[in-house]
């Protein structure tokens, strides 16, 4: 069994407790969902003082189709498990190669290692703070 990895409390302090509350729970149950189908070089990016789009993008990437999806599949059903909730949107699901999950506050990016290069994300949003998420033993 995958342990949950301790994201750091001090990049939810914010005027609006509820929703960073929200947001962590939701952050740690996506990214518990991706460690447990080894999902490579997930970085949590905080884009809330960037955007108005959401307020947290999870970036990972699997080494094939089938473990991209299963990385998704994962998720959702963490989420769905632990808090409840349902992904609001998602996209990608039968091409494998950029799979988005849209929980509105969180937005999950699940990559082929090629198309992460291409795109960048992290190289888009290099203003934001970033958070390299580990899997703790």
């Amino acid at each position: 069994m995958t342990k949950k990895t301790d994201i750091a409390e001090s990049i939810f302090q914010t005027d609006s407790p509820g929703k960073t509350s929200d947001s962590k729970k939701l952050i740690d149950a996506i990214v518990e969902g991706l460690l447990e189908k080894k999902a490579k070089n997930i970085k949590l990016l905080d884009v809330r003082a960037l955007t108005t789009l959401t307020d947290f993008f999870v970036v990972c990437h699997g080494t094939s189709e089938t473990q991209i999806r299963a990385l998704a599949n994962s998720a959702i059903e963490k989420v769905k498990e632990e808090l409840e909730e349902n992904v609001w949107k998602k996209e990608g699901m039968d091409a494998r190669r950029w799979i988005i999950l849209d929980y509105v506050n969180v937005v999950v990016h699940i990559f082929s290692e090629e198309k992460r290069q291409y795109y960048g994300i992290e190289r888009m949003w290099n203003d934001a703070e970033i958070t390299e998420i580990e899997d703790t033993p």
